[in-house]
């Protein structure tokens, strides 16, 4: 494996595929190669526009790249989930769709490569990290993808991709029941990606630094969601039964937890180089929120509460803290929801604007460049007036020609004197020189050829009979054509 180019695998590969026909298995091999640095963009480009195509079969580019992650190197493994992740994040639904209902999932819990060893070793990426350290984010990254699959399956929908906010968010709107049922789905996907657990010094390479930027896009959009969840689920909780109050308390104590490993990862994307005004702030409910939803599910359990607490100082206390709970993590809920709906982030919404700036800088001089070189076939350079001569087709005659006269394509083919005294003239009309140009297909002009064939009969037949009437001293007219009748009697 090298750092720099592709290596001879999978060149030989990509040769395979071609060989055979196989474009899109062509397209998979280059955006998982074995290169050091995550799938180029213009690959996964493709990929995401192959989704899209009605003829594309998306079982059989999702089944390829489940095929690149059973290979034994780290490096092709790690990148065909990168790039599962990035066709589930930015693909058509449909990817995203067929991997729920099938039963081909990522199976790396056991993934272990043990035939790459550090630079410092002899071997291996030069600043990379070894095929053994990464293993363990690769098991924890397949998993999450395994989870995000699962989750899609369970509700039908992605939580990266619906509707978020107070207005038309579709957490905050869900009725009870519903809601309980699936916040234990998102609170799954979301354990699943909060367990990748990497630090700042594990983001060595670039292709665990391109999984942690799709999976830190993931977290926002989830736990922006998550949020709607939790403010939704406290504004029905004092109208809960029994049995719904204690699943939901279950469900907020969770959520305070995962509140505080959010808060870590999110600390190490600032580590890493992420700017901190694109990192959301966590704004935690009060902690006597959580006092007054034990109070009350004690209350409807039948269970003694304090003393202090009268019915009437109870359901005060309870709106106050719910009204505070509910303002802390509404601005949580905002925060996260403009980061997640920020493009900054997004691999395919446009590219940066200064290196779009120049790269159409670079390309505007190479054009220049080549103008200059290219002149045009009626310039009056010497490379315009080589093209000229030998261009039947232009326009305009070139300038060494000027002095000869015009070809007529549909005159004669050559031009004869009509009279007989011009050969006795000082001055003899030159003859045209016939070139391949005169006339383009040889085909010639039928009329011209006629009377030029008429002309050349008559001359012959005034020459005929003059001859005759020089001979007339000899007795013969030349309108003598034998004897008549009377002739005939006479003699």
């Amino acid at each position: 494996m090298t750092m720099a180019g592709q290596t001879i695998n999978d060149r030989l590969l990509a040769a395979r595929h071609s060989l055979a026909g196989q474009g899109l298995a062509k397209s998979v091999c280059k955006a998982t190669t074995e290169e050091c640095i995550g799938p180029k963009k213009k690959h996964l480009d493709y990929l995401v526009h192959c989704t899209n195509e009605p003829n594309v079969s998306i079982p059989h580019l999702a089944n390829l790249l489940i095929e690149r992650s059973q290979n034994a190197n780290w490096v092709v493994v790690y990148k065909s989930l990168i790039t599962t992740h990035h066709l589930m994040a930015y693909g058509n639904e449909r990817f995203m769709q067929y991997l729920a209902s099938s039963n081909s999932t990522f199976n790396l819990s056991s993934f272990l490569d043990k035939g790459t060893v550090q630079a410092d070793g002899g071997m291996g990426v030069p600043g990379g990290r070894m095929g053994y350290d990464m293993s363990p984010f690769i098991r924890r990254y397949a998993k999450y993808l395994n989870e995000k699959s699962l989750s899609y399956r369970a509700m039908a929908f992605d939580f990266c991709k619906v509707k978020r906010g107070k207005e038309e968010g579709s957490l905050r709107s869900m009725n009870a029941d519903k809601l309980l049922k699936t916040l234990p789905v998102l609170q799954a996907q979301l354990d699943g990606l909060l367990e990748f657990d990497c630090q700042s010094n594990d983001l060595s390479n670039g292709v665990i630094n391109m999984s942690f930027m799709l999976l830190f896009r993931d977290l926002i959009r989830l736990f922006a969601c998550y949020n709607d969840g939790i403010i939704n689920l406290l504004e029905k909780y004092f109208d809960m039964n029994k049995k719904l109050a204690r699943d939901a308390l279950d469900l907020y104590k969770k959520f305070l937890v995962r509140m505080d490993r959010v808060g870590e990862f999110l600390k190490v994307a600032e580590n890493v180089g992420i700017d901190k005004g694109d990192i959301p702030d966590l704004t935690k409910a009060p902690s006597s929120l959580l006092d007054a939803l034990e109070q009350h599910l004690a209350t409807l359990e039948g269970r003694k509460v304090s003393a202090a607490n009268t019915p009437t100082q109870s359901s005060s206390s309870h709106q106050r803290n719910v009204k505070s709970a509910v303002s802390a993590l509404s601005s949580t809920s905002s925060a996260f929801g403009t980061a997640a709906a920020s493009s900054k982030f997004d691999a395919t919404n446009g590219i940066d604007e200064q290196l779009k700036a120049q790269v159409l800088a670079e390309e505007e001089a190479a054009m220049n460049q080549y103008k200059s070189k290219v002149s045009s076939p009626t310039s009056s350079g010497a490379a315009g007036s080589s093209a000229a001569l030998t261009n039947p087709f232009l326009s305009s005659p070139p300038a060494s020609s000027a002095g000869q006269p015009i070809v007529d394509l549909f005159g004669a083919a050559s031009a004869q004197p009509a009279a007989a005294g011009a050969a006795s003239h000082h001055h003899q009309a030159p003859q045209a020189t016939t070139k391949a140009s005169d006339d383009l297909l040889q085909l010639g002009n039928p009329f011209a050829d006629m009377f030029e064939a008429s002309a050349s009969a008559g001359g012959g037949g005034s020459n005929a009979a003059g001859g005759a009437t020089g001979d007339a001293g000899d007795g013969a007219s030349p309108f003598d054509w034998g004897a008549t009748d009377d002739d005939v009697g006479a003699k």
